[in-house]
């Protein structure tokens, strides 16, 4: 009987993931072995601090803070360190040894894929990232595998369930953003320093790796626009509702046709307003979702858990398996699909429909002078509800207009939003939020 090969696993960074998957090497390594065909031998972890305090009791003789020494070493790599360096240096290292990688770190790959691709492609290895993504969900791999010979035309995502935790809370309680902010907090939800999160960060990176293999072209952070959920205030949660909407931050990519008549991809992040009937206004909490548009499959949707150890390790565990196996059977490793070059379109290029709130003045033809000044500017209205307000100390009555429009060029609604603004019979824009899903 042939021996079993065994392949020598070097794990970078031992945080809430990378415990996880430490105890999955350890504790499943028979199993792992009968699914990979070679045993998978953790080597080491390198961490900062070998005497750290880790939530997995894990063999204190597998750390170390020689990251350089234990990657050069090493059939496959598992980066879950995070941040661009030195985690950049080491998978590059990792690479160009012969190292196959498996990552989860967006931010690196949203701001520098192109390089590490292009070195793995030139080592003939693979560099696997679905943990990267929506946690547990399995959706790099269906894109890039299950959907290949299918066009996809448009990727909508909840991706961070940070942010849709803190929606949630505003629309189901009726919490203001700052009260929803520190519940999140509180359960482990949300970092001290929510940043990169609630200003929509986090979500960028991942809407650029979506729109990549989307659309088998090479999308950086760059190429995203980028709107956070911190300017989005109860009354926003509560006339949406209202209105039949719920709030989420979704990362969309979709494939447009530009001014010029050539076919562009706009890639976005930003609040927008979803009619509750739709799949992606259902998901709670800290779940995540992605929910995609392909021309023969129809739509698809993903869903499940977005973060945590132990859902992300599954992934990561999953690409594991995959580049071991493929080591063991030998032949090319399994690269990027990217077949083309379709350019980013700007933010303005986009097509969405507009919810916009306006406190106007009480009196004769203010309907009548804010219809025309949208059709002035090729921008159609599908929704208008009018409710009267009276001043308790002035008596003064003002009405509140929600406006929804149909779909138009993110240009167009802008201009006419700017345009609005100017009449003398408006007394302030109270919010202005995309619409998706009608």
């Amino acid at each position: 009987m042939t021996e079993m090969r065994t392949l020598k696993v070097a794990l970078l960074g031992c945080g809430n993931v990378g415990a996880q998957v430490a105890r999955i090497l350890l504790e499943d390594a028979d199993a792992l072995a009968a699914r990979a065909g070679a045993r998978l031998q953790l080597s080491g972890i390198a961490v900062r601090n070998v005497n750290g305090h880790r939530d997995v009791e894990l063999p204190q003789e597998l750390f170390t803070t020689d990251a350089g020494t234990l990657v050069k070493d090493a059939d496959l790599v598992i980066e879950l360190m995070g941040g661009i360096e030195p985690a950049r240096t080491l998978i590059l290292s990792a690479l160009q040894n012969g190292a196959c990688v498996v990552t989860g770190n967006k931010a690196l790959l949203a701001q520098d894929g192109p390089t590490l691709y292009e070195e793995a492609d030139k080592a003939g290895v693979q560099l696997s990232y679905e943990a990267a993504v929506a946690g547990a969900i399995p959706i790099l791999r269906p894109i890039r595998d299950s959907l290949s010979g299918d066009r996809i035309t448009r990727v909508l995502g909840i991706v961070n369930g940070t942010t849709n935790f803190i929606l949630d809370q505003m629309d189901s309680t009726g919490a203001q953003f700052a009260d929803a902010l520190a519940e999140a907090q509180r359960l482990g939800y949300a970092e001290a320093d929510p940043t990169a999160d609630v200003e929509g960060h986090d979500a960028a990176a991942k809407a650029a790796i979506l729109a990549s293999l989307s659309f088998h072209t090479r999308f950086a952070l760059e190429n995203v626009h980028c709107e956070g959920i911190s300017a989005v205030t109860a009354s926003d949660i509560a006339a949406a509702k209202d209105a039949g909407f719920v709030i989420k931050l979704l990362a969309i990519a979709e494939k447009l046709t530009g001014a010029d008549g050539k076919e562009g991809v706009s890639v976005r992040v930003h609040p927008t307003l979803l009619p509750r009937e739709h799949p992606l206004a259902a998901v709670r909490g800290a779940f995540n979702a992605v929910f995609i548009e392909a021309e023969n499959a129809g739509e698809l949707m993903f869903y499940g858990q977005g973060a945590g150890g132990t859902p992300t390790a599954s992934a990561v565990m999953g690409d594991l398996v995959s580049a071991a196996r493929r080591l063991v059977l030998g032949g090319p490793q399994r690269t990027e699909t990217t077949t083309g070059h379709v350019p980013a379109l700007p933010i303005e290029a986009a097509t969405t429909s507009y919810y916009i709130g306006l406190d106007v003045a009480d009196q004769p033809g203010v309907l009548a002078r804010i219809a025309q000044l949208f059709a002035e500017h090729g921008v159609s209205i599908e929704i208008m509800r009018q409710t009267i307000h009276r001043d308790a100390e002035s008596n003064v009555e003002s009405a509140e207009l929600r406006i929804v429009t149909h779909r138009a060029s993110e240009a167009a609604l802008a201009a006419t939003v700017e345009a609005v603004k100017g009449l003398d019979v408006i007394n302030s824009v109270t919010s202005v939020l995309r619409v998706e899903g009608v």
